[in-house]
């Protein structure tokens, strides 16, 4: 991702209606495998590629959590926010073999040329009974300039995600869409702003202005949020995202 746009995502990460839906959705995935935290034996989690930690807090919830991201600006960030994060490719972790009871991808692999390395390093870090969450964008007709800027090679349907995550020796327990309710007008506002004048590439994620704009943002969030009820049980047939729970 371009360096700039990482102070943008720490300015917002805590109150943008994707950052806080997508949370909301994550954590009742991951509660529906990790049930409680065992005190007897802590929850060792890692979130690689955390950027700026928009997702440290919700991991804290299962356990000690730990972050790599191979951008320093990010890094220096989340080490500001008090968290254990270090410099690190995601394709050459700095950790034991079968150190993590989750691991965690998010919106991550979909920025390597190849995959693999990324899906293999975690199951490597990944004790036989942990978890790995992966997260990728969907569909490659959604393709538009916030994949430009965020260095994107591509977008995933749930075949293409699966055939990558079996690829890597890991074993899927389910793979769901999710972002469902609000894909249509994601969609439009895509395939809309190919009809108008060219302008330079910017992110997706405009902070919200003004009364009205909180209150969309508060609208949004919930309608999002609101398929926490029904992505860890039942799953959804289409959305903006794709999700794979999976075991090394």
């Amino acid at each position: 991702m371009e360096e700039r746009y990482y102070d943008e995502y720490r300015r917002i990460q805590d109150e943008h209606w994707w950052f806080v839906g997508r949370r909301k959705v994550l954590a009742a995935v991951i509660a529906e495998q990790i049930p409680g935290a065992d005190p007897m034996r802590p929850l060792q989690a890692l979130d690689v590629g955390c950027g700026t930690g928009s997702n440290l807090g919700m991991l804290s919830r299962f356990g000690e959590v730990r972050g790599v991201d191979p951008a320093p600006v990010a890094v220096e960030e989340c080490v500001g926010q008090g968290w254990d994060v270090s410099v690190a490719e995601g394709e050459k972790l700095p950790f034991a073999d079968d150190t993590f009871g989750l691991v965690t991808l998010l919106d991550v692999i979909e920025h390597a040329p190849d995959d693999g390395p990324l899906l293999r390093e975690a199951r490597r870090v990944c004790r036989p009974d942990g978890l790995i969450v992966v997260t990728v964008p969907a569909y490659q007709w959604m393709w538009g300039p916030h994949d430009e800027i965020s260095h994107h090679m591509r977008r995933y349907t749930r075949r293409t995600l699966d055939r990558s995550i079996e690829g890597a020796g890991l074993k899927r327990l389910r793979t769901t869409y999710f972002n469902t309710l609000l894909l249509p007008p994601i969609a439009a506002v895509r395939l809309l702003s190919r009809l108008l004048p060219a302008r330079e590439a910017r992110s997706d994620f405009d902070r919200p202005v003004g009364r009205l704009g909180a209150i969309a943002n508060r609208i949004l969030a919930a309608i999002f949020g609101a398929e926490a009820h029904l992505v860890p049980k039942a799953g959804l047939p289409f959305g903006v995202s794709v999700l794979t729970v999976a075991r090394p």
